[in-house]
């Protein structure tokens, strides 16, 4: 019996610790995740998911990227760019009401979320180039 008292003791005492280092993880982080949000989501003019999650591919390729895994009915790409470092991106395509498409990329360095808006503003120039491409049917 004191076993299972120690234990539940023990779990009382862990839970709100393991809470207060994730709240405390989160108010620690140095970008809002508004700003970070900013930084990692596009909406682009077009309704054609399929079109814009190909054009995602390919930008992710041209940008050195190797695709991991592509879903076209989540919506999802993820790839993998190794050049002195690996980094992890991952790309979402959704509607965005009845006129746009979203697109939101996440990147990480092995574990960690990157809050450089750098990659993210790399990968958006190069993706908003393409989708212009695509969309008046110019090859690049």
């Amino acid at each position: 019996m004191s076993k299972r008292l120690l234990a539940v003791v023990l779990i009382t005492f862990a839970v709100p610790a393991c809470q207060t280092d994730s709240r405390q993880q989160i108010l620690a982080t140095t970008q809002s995740a508004v700003q970070l949000r900013s930084y990692q989501t596009r909406a682009f003019d077009t309704v054609d998911r399929q079109k814009t999650l190909r054009t995602v591919i390919a930008t992710l390729q041209d940008l050195g990227f190797v695709i991991d895994k592509a879903d076209a009915t989540l919506g999802t790409v993820s790839a993998t760019k190794l050049d002195r470092y690996a980094l992890r991106m991952t790309v979402t395509v959704r509607e965005r009401g009845t006129t746009q498409t979203l697109v939101r990329a996440n990147a990480q360095f092995n574990i960690t979320a990157v809050e450089d808006p750098k990659p993210y503003q790399q990968f958006f120039e190069a993706l908003q180039k393409a989708m212009f491409l695509t969309a008046h049917e110019v090859d690049g």
